[in-house]
Parts: structure tokens; C-alpha cells; sequence
């Protein structure tokens, strides 16, 4: 791990969401991952880079936008294969064990990947961030059976005050079918 960091910042407003991005992405070097209108009329902003230029980043949006802000977060050392796998550009070429992770809330994703990749030898196959999902979201991993139950365990630890998570299953073995759907 390194000193890199992942920010979130999600907002009630379309367009105040786009003049966020703008602030956010000039207050500090940091590099977009992705910013884009969710349902109900929502708008995320996620940013990666050296902790302390994402920690300013992220205030500078809850500084312009305000009341509109509905959450943000800042993930220190954050695993990089959070950051890959929702880029879409992990590559795994078997699957083991899978665990499908799903939550009400785009940050708490996030937050329970990392976790999860964090604290087993498992690897993330895809982290989405509620396109197409009605604002939930959910990312899936592979892994040994056991550390796929240690990674899922640490997940639900890292969200279980906040009561976002939706659902959570785990296919010790899976058919051939489910691997062509999820790779």
C-alpha cells in the first residue's frame, strides 16, 4: 500500500454536482475517476491522489456545495484494487469462491471493499457505483472460501452501524455460466 487516498463526494443537485467537479478538481492535483448523475437526481464525484491533496479537495466540494452535499469520505491508504476495480479494468482470469457484496449507499461500497480487500487474500472483480442500480451499489470478489468469508466478515464490520447493507451472498463454488457473467 501507498499514500495514495480515494475521495467521494455525493450531492442532492446535478448541477451544483458539476460545479463541485470543477472546484474539486481545481483546488488540488488529484485525478478524477469518475463523476456522474445517479437516481434519484444525485451526483457523485470520485478523486484519487496523495492524501492531503484529496482531504483538500473533498472539503473545497462540501465548501461550495453546501447544503447539497449528502456525503463524502476520504479513504487514506486506500487498496489500489478498489481503484481498479471500479475503473472496470481488473483482470481475473478464474474465479474461486465469490462473494457479491451490495449496499444502499455509494460511499458505503466503497468503504466495505476496502475493508474486504484489506483484510483477506481476495480479489475484487468489479466495484459499481449505482449506474444502472437505482442508486444501490455493489462489488464482487473471488478468493478462497475461507478468505471469501473473512473479507466478506470485515466488510460488514467496516458498515454495520449504518444499516446500508443490503445484501450479501456467497457461492463457494460457481458454475461455469456464473463466471462468463461475471468476468
Amino acid at each position: 500500500m501507498d499514500d495514495t487516498a480515494i475521495g467521494l463526494v455525493e450531492l442532492n443537485s446535478i448541477a451544483t454536482g458539476v460545479l463541485t467537479l470543477d472546484t474539486m478538481m481545481k483546488r488540488a492535483a488529484v485525478n478524477l475517476i469518475d463523476a456522474f448523475p445517479v437516481c434519484p437526481g444525485k451526483f457523485i464525484i470520485l478523486i484519487c491522489g496523495e492524501v492531503g491533496a484529496v482531504r483538500d479537495s473533498v472539503k473545497a466540494g462540501c465548501a461550495v456545495g453546501k447544503e447539497q452535499v449528502i456525503g463524502d469520505i476520504v479513504i487514506p491508504q486506500v487498496h489500489p484494487d478498489v481503484i481498479t476495480a471500479i475503473g472496470g479494468t481488473t483482470e481475473v482470469s478464474e474465479l474461486a469462491a465469490v462473494n457479491v457484496f451490495e449496499t444502499f449507499s455509494i460511499a458505503v461500497c466503497v468503504l466495505a471493499a476496502d475493508a474486504a480487500v484489506k483484510a483477506a487474500a481476495v480479489q475484487l472483480i468489479e466495484v459499481r457505483l449505482a449506474k444502472g442500480l437505482g442508486g444501490k451499489s455493489f462489488f464482487s470478489m473471488t478468493g478462497s472460501l475461507s478468505d471469501i468469508r473473512s473479507a466478506e466478515k470485515a466488510a460488514q464490520e467496516q458498515i454495520t452501524d449504518d444499516g446500508m447493507l443490503f445484501s450479501s451472498v456467497i457461492i463457494p463454488s460457481p458454475h461455469a455460466d456464473v463466471a462468463r457473467a461475471l468476468l
